[in-house]
């Protein structure tokens, strides 16, 4: 992580805001299965290629999708600048794989980042060092030159996001650092196997991560990145609705999922995830003291599938009513357990019952004073402090996904050290790589 003065002024905002979108769109969203389909069906490069004179989208319209984030309550948003097949949505004069120089002739990043700072969300692209139309990627030492021009075209792309663009928020690193090198190692008929889990990179070739982002930096000083490069990070990343994993208030930190059930790009009839589902997600993620980076993928011909902009605007719904219970919170004092979650601000503790076996729930002592309790969602509660617990006792049913409940204390929360809950569920550190 980073260890500069300004690390924490700059990371205020990512923290406070909470819920972001991710946006996985480019050329792999006309065959419509999924980013990684040129990789998973052995695509060749050249064939692939001509997908860029088809990609004309017709309802690309950037305001409307800053609009479906703000109406699903997030903060911020990051588009795939370039993902893993190498196809950028900006123009870069050194590369004709573009979409300036395809069918659309566009800068699709310029109109992004303009309705986006214009609907005053903190704008973020994501970029993959990674391409795999360059066998220097694969085999690094092997075919050298072919891993330097791969760097230089990293070096020069993330230049040219940083000088003309604006100023940007984020900059969320996909496929990057010594490790994703091969993806590890490719596994051949005959016996070559990838490296063993744990071992690093060894060979000649370097991304040069700290030159790249401080480079980046220079242009942008304010801008956050991510942990997926082998330079010094603002936040930790955590993929998929699985790697939850441990509370941990000393590393900001964001978990990264999907609205469907499937693929980060474009699937067709890809089923959505419940409004309980993407609540819990959410929920938990803060409770974890954690962001969530919650994604579409658009159509071909760019709008966000109108179901999936729906269950956002339902999420945003609940927002608007319980808002205060997750923005500008931080996780706990309580630990994540069996119960749910809590949040705080200031002298207000939220406990977010997600699971609730009786009315009663049994909590660890409190050093502070309780001086107030109400349920956020409806009915009443009762809230009884003694020394050797605090026993929330609520006279209605809980509510079906979230039951929230408000304990105004004696002095600020963040005075009081985690609190180890007696059904405190355990974790696995998740792996911070991604698709």
């Amino acid at each position: 992580m980073v260890s500069d003065s300004d690390a924490a002024s700059r990371i205020a905002w990512w923290r406070d805001a909470k819920f972001g979108l991710f946006l996985h769109w480019g050329v792999y969203s006309i065959p419509g299965r999924g980013e990684w389909v040129q990789w998973n069906e052995q695509i060749p490069v050249d064939e692939y290629a001509k997908l860029a004179q088809q990609f004309k989208p017709t309802s690309f319209d950037p305001e409307a999708w800053a609009a479906v984030a703000k109406d699903a309550g997030m903060k911020y948003t990051v588009l795939t600048a370039r993902h893993h097949d190498g196809f950028a949505l900006f123009d870069d004069p050194g590369s004709s794989f573009t979409a300036m120089k395809a069918a659309a002739h566009r800068d699709f990043v310029a109109d992004y980042v303009a309705a986006v700072r214009k609907a005053g969300l903190h704008v973020g692209l994501y970029y993959s060092p990674l391409d795999w139309r360059y066998p220097g990627f694969f085999f690094p030492d092997l075919y050298k030159a072919s891993a330097d021009e791969l760097r230089e075209q990293y070096h020069r792309q993330l230049h040219e996001l940083a000088s003309h663009y604006g100023k940007l928020d984020i900059v969320w690193f996909d496929g990057g650092g010594a490790d994703w090198l091969g993806f590890g190692g490719v596994e051949f008929k005959g016996g070559w196997h990838a490296r063993p889990k744990g071992q690093d990179y060894t060979g000649l070739f370097s991304w040069k991560d700290e030159e790249a982002v401080a480079d980046l930096r220079q242009s942008q000083p304010a801008i956050l990145v991510n942990d997926r490069t082998d330079a010094p990070a603002d936040f930790r990343s955590r993929e998929g609705d699985g790697a939850m994993g441990d509370f941990d208030n000393r590393h900001p930190w964001e978990l990264c999922t999907t609205i469907t059930e499937g693929a980060w790009g474009y699937q067709p009839n890809a089923e959505v995830k419940s409004f309980d589902q993407i609540i819990k997600l959410l929920v938990g993620a803060v409770g974890h003291d954690g962001n969530l980076l919650l994604n579409v993928g658009p159509r071909p011909d760019g709008q966000i599938e109108p179901a999936q902009a729906q269950r956002l605007k339902e999420v945003g719904d609940w927002l608007k009513i319980y808002g205060q219970s997750i923005y500008a919170t931080r996780g706990g004092p309580y630990m994540p357990g069996d119960f749910g979650v809590s949040t705080y601000h200031d002298r207000t503790i939220y406990l977010h019952i997600l699971n609730a076996p009786n009315k009663i729930l049994k909590l660890p002592a409190l050093s502070a004073q309780i001086t107030g309790c109400s349920v956020l969602t409806g009915g009443k509660v009762n809230c009884a402090q003694t020394v050797a617990g605090v026993d929330v006792s609520l006279t209605d049913n809980p509510s079906a996904v979230d039951t929230i409940v408000a304990i105004s204390i004696s002095e600020p929360a963040s005075s009081i050290r985690p609190i180890r809950t007696k059904d405190e569920a355990s974790a696995v550190a998740p792996v911070a790589k991604k698709e």
